[in-house]
């Protein structure tokens, strides 16, 4: 019998059809493959490309849009154009790193693009936890040697165990939202050169930070540390939620051949428990701030992007 579900999110985007084929049909490699491929050529991949610049960039920056105004920030929001958020979203779209695009664009953002702040180049990484831990996943993810981006997050790892961009401003407490930056970059280190034991025990003390609050909570009083972490969000750029951090650990899990942590449980239940009638999970809310295009159906409205993903979690966990 045919689940409704995965048929609606199968016709979607070739960037969410081979995720659904390969973490909730297992699929052969080949097949989730040859979908995967057309992420360059078609749909939100190819519209994603099709942006950038010359140079290599997108929006004539690293960070933020060139020509971007404080008074255009403070009256739409954050922009999410430039350069690093749209790499971001093609790693999270699948493009293949291998590909000549792919390369291409490595080559040339390293070349041509600097960061807002110290102008450094733009694989060399910037200064801020949360966008290194992003830098850091992105140039694995597309092969680049991140280890010296590596070594500086290592560094600042907090007492707690985490990570906070506000650190150099003299915060001495671990933040969720860096933390879960700080991670993903840590683990698509690992995934593309094995880390290093710094590395991974750095990984590891993260982790353990979002897990002794369940993920959500506040470890002095049991209360959640913000609402909007049991709200769902897409894409997420550099904010937290519950189910990101689950797809983390789930992702982790796979990668370290371990079990599912049981201290991910209560998260896990108000995952199931958001559940829509008809089997989607809707999108909460959403940023503002300058985008290239749309990816969700709008706030309120299931969500394909939020239901693979809470779906390859729950498949994850059951199993």
């Amino acid at each position: 019998m045919t689940d409704p579900v995965i048929e609606w999110l199968l016709a979607s985007d070739p960037s969410i059809r081979w995720q659904v084929m390969r973490d909730l049909q297992d699929a052969p490699e080949p097949v989730w493959m040859a979908e995967r491929a057309k992420v360059e050529s078609e749909g939100w991949g190819a519209r994603l490309l099709a942006c950038q610049d010359e140079d290599g960039q997108w929006a004539g920056g690293a960070f933020v849009p060139a020509g971007f105004t404080p008074e255009e920030w403070r009256e739409h929001g954050q922009p999410w154009t430039a350069t690093c958020f749209s790499l971001s979203q093609l790693r999270e779209f699948g493009l293949d790193p291998a590909s000549d695009r792919a390369r291409r664009t490595v080559d040339l953002v390293g070349a041509n693009s600097r960061w807002d702040e110290g102008g450094q180049p733009y694989w060399q990484g910037e200064v801020e936890e949360c966008i290194n831990g992003r830098t850091v996943a992105d140039g694995a993810y597309f092969g680049v040697d991140v280890s010296a981006i590596i070594e500086r997050l290592i560094g600042e790892r907090l007492d707690d165990g985490g990570w906070n961009c506000e650190r150099a401003n003299g915060s001495l407490r671990s933040s969720f939202a860096s933390t879960i930056n700080v991670l993903e970059g840590l683990l698509e280190f690992e995934r593309a050169t094995g880390g290093t034991d710094p590395s991974r025990q750095a990984r590891r003390s993260g982790e353990e930070f979002l897990l002794e609050r369940k993920l959500f909570r506040r470890l002095a009083t049991g209360e959640p540390a913000d609402e909007r972490f049991l709200r769902f969000l897409h894409p997420n750029r550099w904010r937290y939620d519950i189910l990101r951090a689950l797809d983390h650990f789930r992702s982790a899990a796979i990668h370290d051949g371990t079990d599912p942590d049981p201290r991910l449980g209560e998260a896990i239940d108000h995952l199931r428990s958001r559940r829509l009638d008809d089997g989607t999970w809707p999108l909460d809310w959403s940023l503002p701030g300058r985008v290239w295009f749309e990816v969700d159906e709008g706030e309120g409205q299931p969500s394909r992007w939020v239901t693979l993903r809470a779906m390859r979690v729950l498949k994850w966990w059951e199993q």
